[in-house]
This record gives C-alpha cells, sequence and structure tokens, in this order.
C-alpha cells in the first residue's frame, strides 16, 4: 500500500474485516499473508488453498512458492488468514507457516475464518481464543468504514473483480465497434501526413500526447471519454512513443484507475494490451494488487507474446513491491532492454 492509503488496525477482528478491502474482493477457500510495520498494514496478497487432489509435497511447494514472494516485499511482520473448511485452511497454514520461517520471516498470528467466526490457531488461551471461535466484525464496521472512505473497495468475490475489467457488451460494444473503425481512418489519414511531411510518426506522437492529456484532464474531473475519444485514444497507445508517455504520467490516483478501467472494458480486442497494462501498472503503484492482475491477465489473453504484459506478470508473481522500482521508467528502461 502506499502511505496515504494505510490503515492501523489494533486487533486480529480489525485486521480480518480490513483484508478484503486490501485485496479489492471476498476471499473464499484462500490463503491470504499480510504484512504489517507496527501497527500499520503495508500490504496483503492472496492465494488459493490447494485442491483436495493435491499430495502433501505438492501443498509445500505451492506454501514455499508463496514464502518466497512475500519475502522479497520486505516486512517486518506477518499474519497467515485462511478461509474455507477448518480442515484444509488448517492444514494450509501450517504449511504455509512453515515455509515463511524457513525464510526467517516472522509470522504473529495464523488465523482461520470460517463461517463468520475467527480462531487463532497460535493463542492457547481458550478464554481468548475459545474453540468455537469469535465472531468476525460486522459488515459495517467502523474500520470497514474507513477502508470504503478512502476509496477502498471490497467486491463479493474474484469473479466480480474479473467482471470489473471484463469488456462491455450489447449496444455499447457495437457503438465502440463504430468509433473504432472511425479511429481507424482517422490514424491512417494522420500516418499518410506524418510520412508526407517526412515527421516520422511526430503527428502521432503529438496527437497520442494530447489524447492522454484531455482523458487525464475529463477524469481528474470526475467526467467520461466519448466513445469517440476512447477509441482514438486506443488506436492511438498502440504506438510505443504514445504508451511510453502514458507509462511516465503514471500514479496512484483513483481517477485513475476509473480512466484506464473504462479504456479497457470499452475498446476493441486488438487494443486492450496497452490500456489494461496502464490499468495493472496503476492499481500496482496504489497497492492494489488484485486488480493488477486481473488487468495484466486481460492483456496477456488476447496477446499472450506482448512484452509489457509479460514483464509486468513476472513482477506481480514475484511480489515486487511497488517502491522497488520507484517509477514506471524503470519497466520501460526494462523492456527496452529485451
Amino acid at each position: 500500500m502506499t502511505p496515504d492509503r494505510s490503515l492501523v488496525v489494533r486487533r486480529p477482528d480489525e485486521l480480518i474485516a480490513i483484508v478484503p478491502y486490501l485485496l479489492g474482493y471476498h476471499p473464499s477457500d484462500s490463503l491470504a499473508v499480510v504484512g504489517l510495520a507496527g501497527k500499520r498494514v503495508e500490504f496483503a496478497v492472496c492465494h488459493n488453498l490447494p485442491p483436495p487432489d493435491w499430495t502433501v509435497e505438492e501443498a509445500r511447494a505451492s506454501a514455499a512458492s508463496v514464502a518466497a514472494a512475500i519475502a522479497r516485499q520486505g516486512a517486518k511482520d506477518l499474519v497467515v488468514i485462511g478461509y474455507g473448511r477448518p480442515a484444509p485452511v488448517m492444514a494450509a497454514l501450517a504449511q504455509c507457516g512453515e515455509a515463511l520461517n524457513q525464510k526467517n520471516l516472522s509470522v504473529l498470528d495464523a488465523i482461520g475464518v470460517y463461517e463468520g467466526r475467527w480462531r487463532s490457531l497460535v493463542c492457547a488461551d481458550d478464554q481468548c481464543c475459545p474453540p468455537e471461535g469469535r465472531p468476525c466484525l460486522p459488515a459495517d464496521s467502523v474500520i470497514a468504514a474507513e477502508a470504503t472512505f478512502r476509496g477502498q473497495v471490497a467486491l463479493p468475490s474474484r469473479e466480480e473483480l474479473i467482471a470489473q475489467v471484463a469488456a462491455v457488451d450489447g449496444a455499447e460494444r457495437a457503438e465502440m465497434g463504430r468509433a473504432t473503425e472511425r479511429a481507424r481512418h482517422r490514424f491512417t489519414d494522420l500516418m499518410a501526413d506524418d510520412l508526407s511531411a517526412a515527421r516520422l510518426g511526430q503527428l502521432v506522437k503529438q496527437n497520442g500526447q494530447a489524447a492522454l492529456r484531455a482523458a487525464e484532464k475529463t477524469y481528474r474531473n470526475g467526467g467520461t471519454l466519448s466513445p469517440d475519444e476512447t477509441a482514438w485514444l486506443s488506436v492511438l497507445l498502440v504506438e510505443r512513443s504514445v504508451q511510453d508517455y502514458a507509462l511516465n504520467r503514471t500514479d496512484p490516483h483513483e481517477w485513475r484507475i476509473r480512466l484506464w478501467i473504462d479504456v479497457l472494458r470499452r475498446v476493441d480486442p486488438a487494443y486492450v494490451a496497452p490500456p489494461a497494462c496502464l490499468l495493472g501498472i496503476t492499481a500496482w503503484q496504489a497497492g492494489r494488487g488484485a486488480l493488477a492482475r486481473v488487468a495484466v491477465d486481460r492483456a496477456l489473453a488476447e496477446e499472450p507474446q506482448h512484452r509489457l504484459a509479460g514483464l509486468l506478470h513476472q513482477v506481480l508473481a514475484h511480489g515486487l513491491p511497488p517502491h522497488l522500482m520507484r517509477s514506471s521508467r524503470a519497466l520501460r528502461r526494462s523492456r527496452r532492454a529485451r
């Protein structure tokens, strides 16, 4: 998380209540690892519980992979929280805790959450943590309200998070198709002007920068792009110089996340990868790793060989925190080196 989005938790039930807002959705049949710096929540990552048909060796190997990614985050203290039926949750908590300990990471607590109750597997005091567990905080708790006030959301499931970046359909899809055709013709004319004037792409670059600045101004003021504006921006983003300009301007503001979600959902499939990557980087910078992952997955689904999407996939898979890459310019340099 970025500093302005950090939340302070004082009790295990508050930590449990805040995890869905850190992830962007309510986890189920999952294992979440939360990084803390004192009372400040730094990050949260979530992985599915091992499937029932996995061997113990496969489950341990998965836990070791998770621990390796967590180690790169640099958090001082960790809490592991399992969601699901008690037996598989307890097994996964034990395996993950062992893997984290082998990385010399400090695990403050391991908590099982099921049927609206939670129980620490570290605490041996039945008065503090009775066998039947303790009630989780209600959905309208103070700390959940604080997260909402800060602009964080918790969708009911990861599937709904995926739907948040899915393509529009129906009449809106048809209108975007027509707008994209108009944008393509406009782009062809622009390229012809570039070539005839021997400007070597300067007109495309200038138009791309102007379209991006206009889009940023619109969303910063709470507006939305028209179909023609969206299509024009998406066609221009295919050009590397325009992509690089957009990369250099990314930051963790919520209005920018809304911009790239809207563009990603509305563009034609051929133009998905650039806005998906820009959404992925912006969400990553904002501490919304789950949203970043589904955005990058969308990019790779449409264009499996897209270099920036592939690089982002590796960054997220290895659990690299945003502060290790001070700006998206580092991503651009890495992409050019390949």
